[in-house]
């Protein structure tokens, strides 16, 4: 069992990626204390019934009372108000972090309110599936994953430090980068094909019937990929769309006209420019398997 590295953890928010972080902190001991908050007494009632959570509270401040870490781990449109919320509850010398897939709003709806000799150190692990609720946490969810770390100019690096230890600790690999580049590297990577796949799943339900009947009962691994996607929580993906637009818009506008190129081969049957691009996207899901992320 590893060392204790948090006598405090407090998490606002119980869902897969709070859950899983819950589970692997407290199987591997490296959290004194979990304290949970969410908004409904059901999930709280589960976290203790999974025992996962030492505390629970429908009051935020009541669980970031006295905790040495604080992570946020509900959809991004709710960081404002939770920062507001809890910024007179935090304990100086605390490390405020998240799980977010945005990170220049993490550091503007949180930093605004953020008290003094309280750290920020947003994170983002690039883990999931497209389950959600405090039931489909696991701890080896981040095993082999990577965290991004984002830590505003002028970030105590002890409080950086001690989160890439703990998410080191959790199997992930970690890296810093700017919030800027983070968002900028997750509308492509994440964000945009989230948007194709809602796109094309909207698509199918706009079948006739018989035909969307038949796209179902016929499903292709791809198709199923894409309704797989598809699945995750509406809420959260709602916030990072509106919180990355600029991002997300500037990814889709070039995939609109790689998109237009790509029909104009297909009507002109130019065969060479069509092998061309698919063999150049192989290429990246070799790169994909090579870097272990596939």
């Amino acid at each position: 069992m590893a060392e204790v590295m948090f006598k405090r953890v407090a998490l606002i928010g119980i869902g897969l990626i709070g859950s899983s972080l819950a589970r692997r902190m407290k199987r591997d001991g490296l959290a004194g204390h979990i304290a949970v908050n969410a908004r409904s007494q059901a999930s709280l009632d589960t976290s203790m019934k999974l025992g996962f959570a030492d505390s629970v509270s429908l009051d935020p401040c009541e669980v970031v009372k006295d905790a040495d870490l604080v992570v946020v781990c509900s959809p991004v449109g709710t960081y404002a108000a939770i920062g507001e919320t809890i910024k007179g509850a935090l304990k100086k010398g605390a490390i405020l972090s998240d799980v977010g897939s945005v990170k220049e709003a993490v550091v503007r709806d949180l930093g605004a309110s953020l008290p003094d000799g309280v750290h920020l150190v947003p994170a983002h692990p690039v883990a999931g599936t497209e389950f959600s609720g405090p039931e489909a946490g696991f701890p080896e969810l981040f095993e082999q994953r990577w965290c991004i770390l984002t830590p505003p100019t002028g970030t105590d690096a002890a409080a950086t430090a001690k989160m890439r230890s703990l998410w080191e600790q959790c199997g992930s690999n970690v890296e810093v980068m700017e919030a800027h580049h983070h968002d900028q590297v997750m509308a492509m990577t994440s964000h945009l094909p989230h948007l194709i796949s809602f796109t094309i799943v909207g698509t199918a339900t706009d079948l006739e019937q018989s035909l969307q009947n038949e796209v179902i009962k016929f499903s292709a691994g791809g198709f199923r990929d894409f309704t797989r996607i598809a699945a995750s929580d509406p809420t959260m993906w709602r916030d990072i769309f509106l919180n990355n637009k600029e991002a997300v818009l500037e990814i889709l506008q070039r995939f609109t006209e790689d998109l237009t190129a790509l029909q104009r081969s297909i009507r002109r049957g130019e065969g060479d420019v069509l092998f061309d691009k698919f063999t150049r996207s192989r290429a990246i899901r070799r790169g994909v398997i090579d870097a272990k992320q596939a």
